[in-house]
């Protein structure tokens, strides 16, 4: 099993993509992504997602071209997923962070 800690929308030069919440869903998955490929796996090894929003009427308001960009980065694959409204996260700025866990296979 792989749990991978909570992603923000972060480049890799450690700068949040931008300041549009679907910018950051989709900066945010390819971090959970990038970490389970380089532990070996692959979309479909995700069996849990937790979404932490600080505003979940973005979240609402967003979601088809959420659902566009996560398809275009996980396909048909839905596993588990939560979605919790939080105050605020750690890093300024942040609109949504995802924590995963995968099983992987040998």
């Amino acid at each position: 099993m792989l749990f991978v800690a909570g992603q923000v929308g972060w480049t890799d030069r450690a700068e949040l993509v931008s300041d549009r919440f679907a910018d950051q869903f989709d900066q945010a998955l390819a971090n959970v992504l990038s970490v389970v490929r380089a532990a070996g796996g692959t979309p479909d090894a995700i069996a849990r997602l937790t979404i932490f929003v600080t505003d979940k009427t973005q979240y609402l308001s967003g979601q088809r071209e959420i659902g566009e960009r996560y398809r275009a980065r996980m396909g048909r694959h839905y596993p588990p997923m939560t979605l919790v409204e939080v105050r605020a996260l750690l890093e300024p700025g942040a609109l949504v962070e995802i924590e995963a866990t995968a099983v992987l296979t040998k």
